[in-house]
């Protein structure tokens, strides 16, 4: 089955902001984790109860200066609840900027931010002058503006990070372009876009979710549909935008509909598919020279399911998040893989003080490990290996 990625969020808002607490007691923060010989700490830093200060953590977090930068996609003081860009540190949060779905400024960021010589830049998935999204940037003051506004043509409906190349940024949009499948495009951090793909949909693929890697002055990136079978792909593209794409997922046993970007761990490229593999509850994968190979595929049950996150490498192992499975309250899962593909879970969420539905990729922070949830507004925690 192919879930449109429209009717998805949808569901899992309504999910997330309706659904009740059925599970298992609220684990205490601070509690240890044993896999093995391998000791966790998982703790709850934060849970977005006031509406004000934002809800619905999606993208990843940003570590710097001992602080916890990041976006909701939805709160905020600003009409009607746009979203904001927050701080956390010791446990608490402060809204750095409260968007306000206007021409001169956008609503609902879906992706984390970038630190460039100490301001950030991110994007909103609409407003903007044409309500199709933004290219933004922010100080830790709060000095915010709209960089770039999507007209469509130029792409729409970013969904994904910008990534800094010697000052250059680098993103996709999810929709719009020549063909209305989303582009690939460069951005001066004065606001010159350039358009340097227009995803055609079919073989060529369509709609990327997530942000690109750099490796070797080429980047790299998934589209969540497209190819062949219409499962989505992986592509590489160049400065100059000439464009191939690398692999078209087929399903089962093949992975379907990679949602988060891939990450590079000595020239191998890994990465998650939310949907195929054996049991069609996703998949962790490698390229190498080219060639993809499915390393794991999840079972759901007390193993995971349904990944919408990448994997993040800490001290040689590599970590990722289920939105799913984890035991009979299906509420996700922290695991580890190794690029044999040995998978193992070390962490399933409860719903209560743990949060439930894990989203965003890991962020590593001085040996440790940050993510967020986002049922009944979501949380921050930290899980130290």
């Amino acid at each position: 089955m192919v879930v449109r990625w429209s009717c998805l969020l949808p569901c899992i808002l309504a999910l997330i902001g309706c659904s009740r607490i059925t599970g298992s007691p609220a684990l205490a923060t601070g509690a240890s984790i044993q896999s093995d010989s391998q000791t966790y700490n998982f703790e709850t830093l934060y849970r977005f109860t006031n509406p004000a200060g934002g809800a619905i953590p999606v993208g990843a977090l940003l570590g710097l200066n001992g602080a916890l930068f990041g976006t909701t996609y939805q709160g905020g003081d600003g009409k009607p609840g746009s979203g904001v860009v927050f701080e956390i540190t010791s446990s608490e949060e402060k809204v750095v900027h409260a968007f306000t779905n206007s021409k001169q400024d956008g609503k609902g960021p879906y992706a984390g931010l970038t630190d460039v010589d100490g301001t950030f830049y991110g994007t909103t998935q609409e407003g903007g002058e044409y309500g199709l999204g933004t290219v933004f940037s922010v100080t830790a003051s709060g000095t915010e503006k709209v960089v770039f506004s999507f007209n469509g043509q130029d792409g729409s409906y970013p969904r994904a990070a910008v990534i800094d190349v010697n000052g250059l940024l680098y993103g996709t949009t999810y929709y719009g372009g020549a063909y209305a499948y989303g582009t690939v495009f460069s951005i001066t951090t004065g606001g010159s876009e350039t358009v340097l793909h227009s995803f055609k949909g079919g073989k060529d693929g369509a709609l990327p979710l997530d942000n690109l890697i750099a490796l070797q002055n080429t980047f790299y990136g998934t589209t969540s549909l497209g190819g062949v079978s219409n499962d989505g792909t992986i592509f590489k593209i160049g400065a100059s935008g000439k464009e191939h794409v690398l692999h078209d997922f087929k399903g089962d046993p093949d992975g379907a509909q990679p949602f988060a970007a891939l990450t590079d761990v000595n020239g191998v490229l890994y990465g998650t598919t939310y949907e195929g593999g054996t049991h069609n509850l996703g998949t962790v994968f490698e390229v190498a020279g080219g060639k993809e190979k499915v390393l794991y595929s999840f079972a759901g049950g007390d193993d995971g399911a349904s990944p919408y996150a990448g994997l993040t490498l800490l001290n040689g192992t590599l970590y990722g998040d289920t939105s799913r499975g984890g035991g009979s309250d299906n509420y996700g899962t922290l695991y580890t893989v190794t690029p044999s593909g040995a998978e193992k879970v070390i962490f399933r969420f409860n719903g209560g003080e743990s949060g439930r539905v894990p989203y965003a990729s890991l962020t590593a922070v001085n040996g440790a490990l940050y993510g967020t949830t986002l049922f009944k507004g979501g949380t921050i925690y930290e899980l130290s290996p």
